[in-house]
């Protein structure tokens, strides 16, 4: 396993990160994503450990909380020091029926850090994530607030999830401006069949020197090898009973066909070579994993050992390439003569 930098802060992340969803199910929409019981969820959570992974991301929403629950449950089961994990959760989703139990209003952002932290069992979140964007709530709020918690040390490290590239920068920008902690992480969606974060956020994240950490990177199950033109899932899919995160069908199936003969040359599985396509993107810090099985989970850890070729790597971008989009074709035009051309 390798680690990269969380961000500026100096510690290291495994580049796999395990992420809680499948974790207990709860009640309705979450029992499509998984519904790993106590001991499901601690074997998952000691098989990655043995693994090398030290990175683990839940949310408070997730399972109505049992996420946080059983992950925080299968640490202290299995003995793990509280210095050798980087625990990572989330807030801003509906918490409850109250008009105040949802958003990014310092209210609700103190109120759920307590719930959070008393769910896991720990004193402090090492990285805290708001899960979205508030229109209600004036960023300068959300940002002193989420200093607040790092002042008071029940947060080392803030990052955000599902932003836009100027909400990003805007918050950046308060906390340069007033002296707040600042986001270190953007948690979003990208996959090979998703690449939309390469338009503008990851250039934003470069140039800030912000770790992603990628949500989804199967594309919902859909790159999972469950689907091809010939093959469309099976009853234990996800994707059969929660079609998300959208993705263009017709395209998808072209890239999985080209991912199918990486694979068969490297006997790996299609999952494999997804992740292994990701974790040689440019600014990816760590990509996270569910699983619902000891299996999945060892078959997506291998994907750190995987090493595409350069003729690999330029055969799946060429397939999964993004449709030029203003203003980036007008950038990349003036940039000619200006710097030198990506190297093929």
């Amino acid at each position: 396993m390798r680690y990269r930098p969380l961000g500026r802060t100096g510690q290291y992340v495994s580049e796999i990160c395990l992420g809680t969803m499948t974790f207990s199910g709860g009640s309705g929409f979450w029992r499509a994503i998984g519904a790993l019981d106590q001991a499901s969820s601690t074997a998952l959570v000691g098989r990655a450990i043995e693994a090398g992974v030290n990175f683990f991301d839940t949310a408070n929403v997730y399972s109505e909380g049992q996420s946080e629950i059983q992950l925080g449950q299968a640490l202290r089961d299995l003995g793990v020091k509280r210095e050798d994990v980087i625990v990572a959760t989330k807030v801003r989703s509906r918490m409850g029926p109250g008009p105040n139990a949802v958003g990014l209003s310092r209210g609700h952002i103190m109120d759920e850090i307590a719930a959070s932290l008393k769910r896991l069992g720990v004193d402090h979140v090492d990285l805290y994530q708001i899960h979205g964007f508030d229109p209600v709530t004036p960023l300068e709020q959300t940002m002193r607030a989420l200093d607040d918690c790092v002042t008071r040390g029940l947060v080392r490290t803030i990052g955000c999830s599902n932003l836009a590239a100027w909400q990003i920068m805007k918050a950046l920008a308060i906390s340069d401006k007033d002296g707040l902690a600042r986001f270190e992480t953007v948690q979003a969606y990208y996959s090979i069949a998703g690449r939309e974060l390469e338009r503008e956020i990851l250039p934003l994240v470069e140039d800030q020197g912000l770790g992603v950490m990628v949500w989804s990177p199967l594309a919902g199950g859909f790159l999972s090898g469950k689907f091809a033109r010939d093959k469309r899932g099976d009853n234990d899919s996800r994707r059969t009973v929660f079609d998300f995160p959208p993705v263009e069908k017709e395209r998808a199936f072209d890239i999985i066909d080209v991912m199918a003969t990486v694979a068969k040359a490297h006997d790996a599985s299609v999952a494999r070579v997804a992740l292994a396509w990701l974790l040689q993107r440019k600014g990816v810090m760590s990509v996270i994993i569910g699983a619902k099985t000891v299996q999945q989970l060892d078959d997506n850890i291998a994907a750190a050992d995987l090493k595409l070729t350069d003729e690999e790597i330029a055969r799946l971008d060429a397939v999964s390439a993004l449709k030029p989009e203003y203003p980036g074709w007008m950038l990349a035009r003036q940039a000619e003569g200006r710097v030198p051309a990506p190297k093929a």
